[in-house]
């Protein structure tokens, strides 16, 4: 992670890039850290441990499907300042939806208080999704990280369950998104990568007061994986989309059009 832009390096430099009241960063408090938490919904209806495997939801294209895993990757959260300066944890979170594992999570950073603009990146963007780079997700959930022959780095997300097809019986489906990828043929003939395309995304949660112990919760709403703008048909693409280039295109539209939202934030 290289993209920390603290503008104003050493303290008399600080002290004279806040020194206008219009930047609203009260640099005289100490430095505090922010507390996040990561929530999951499917349209509104939060949800539970005890839901995997068992609620049924219905997406958008009129399947029922039941989920059994969600496991997705956050970095790069951002704090930018109003005149411009820029504060970024630089640092990961691995979120194991089903169990709550690092669902509240503290970047290592600490920041004046004031308001700020606050931002997290699904997944890693490409300078960051480098292989191998990070031993602790190379053997999370089994491996988070991706083969060469797919474009290599790690996961962004993996979603899965079971859904009622439409021929009645139970199938798995296996909704993994990663960086999307181009080969001159799919599998089980696929040699050569053409070319790889970054679809992680930035997660804007707008203007946000930060102040000692301020905690800032995020949703995901599940079902928009499914909806907006391309309406998911799990008989159709259920498994194999980690090769596919237009599947991980499309599930970057679908995510990046509002999966992700401000739930709350909140002075302690």
């Amino acid at each position: 992670m290289n993209k920390i832009a603290l503008l104003c390096i050493t303290a008399s430099l600080l002290f004279a890039c806040n020194s206008d009241d219009d930047n609203n960063i009260d640099t005289e408090s100490d430095p505090v850290s922010v507390a996040f938490q990561f929530t999951q919904n499917w349209d509104g209806n939060e949800i539970q441990n005890a839901d995997y495997e068992t609620t049924t939801y219905t997406t958008e294209n009129g399947t029922n499907l039941k989920l059994s895993k969600l496991n997705y990757l956050i970095s790069d959260i951002t704090f930018t300042a109003q005149d411009g300066t820029v504060y970024d944890a630089s640092d990961y979170n691995l979120i194991t939806a089903r169990t709550g594992g690092n669902a509240d999570f503290t970047p290592g950073i600490e920041i004046p208080e004031g308001n700020y603009n606050v931002s997290f990146t699904f997944g890693f963007d490409d300078e960051d999704n480098q292989n191998a780079a990070y031993l602790d997700l190379n053997s999370a959930d089994g491996t988070w990280s991706v083969p060469e022959m797919l474009g290599g780095g790690y996961h962004y997300m993996r979603m899965e369950g079971t859904f009622e097809a439409a021929q009645g019986n139970t199938e798995t489906f296996q909704y993994h998104t990663i960086r999307a990828n181009k080969h001159s043929s799919l599998p089980p003939d696929m040699t050569t990568l053409e070319f790889t395309e970054d679809t992680s995304f930035v997660v804007d949660l707008g203007t946000i007061e930060i102040g000692n112990s301020t905690q800032i919760v995020v949703g995901m709403n599940v079902a928009e994986w499914f909806k907006n703008p391309n309406t998911w048909d799990l008989n159709v693409n259920s498994s194999v989309m980690m090769p596919k280039y237009e599947l991980q295109i499309a599930m970057n539209e679908n995510g990046s059009n509002g999966a992700f939202s401000l739930i709350s934030a909140t002075q302690e």
